[in-house]
């Protein structure tokens, strides 16, 4: 019995330990908590980007990783781009904006 105990033990925390490491962010990948952050980071920018009447949410694509933030995509103006970069920076959680976004 005292044999079965120290296996299902190890067992046990072996299980533990392979889940831990498995759900832990690392330089190129997310934890979860930090992939749930980042989607509702860019949740809150195009909504940002929705409620602006000059920026056109609808042509520009955010992507967010570990807090920056990449904006991509088109507009027609020179400070469009730009106010959106500005609208991304103020969101609560971005910590770095990337604009990659071209005028037509």
């Amino acid at each position: 019995m005292n044999m079965t105990k120290r296996i299902a033990t190890a067992v046990f925390t072996a299980t533990v330990a392979f889940t831990m490491v498995g759900c832990a962010s690392g330089p190129t990948k997310e934890s979860t908590g930090e992939y749930l952050d980042d989607a509702a980071i860019t949740g809150k920018v195009k909504a940002a980007f929705a409620a602006d009447p000059n920026v056109k949410a609808t042509e520009i694509n955010v992507e967010t990783y570990k807090g920056a933030v990449q904006l991509s995509g088109f507009v027609a103006q020179p400070g469009d781009a730009q106010r959106a970069a500005d609208i991304a920076r103020g969101v609560k959680g971005v910590s770095s904006v990337k604009n990659d976004i071209r005028v037509k």
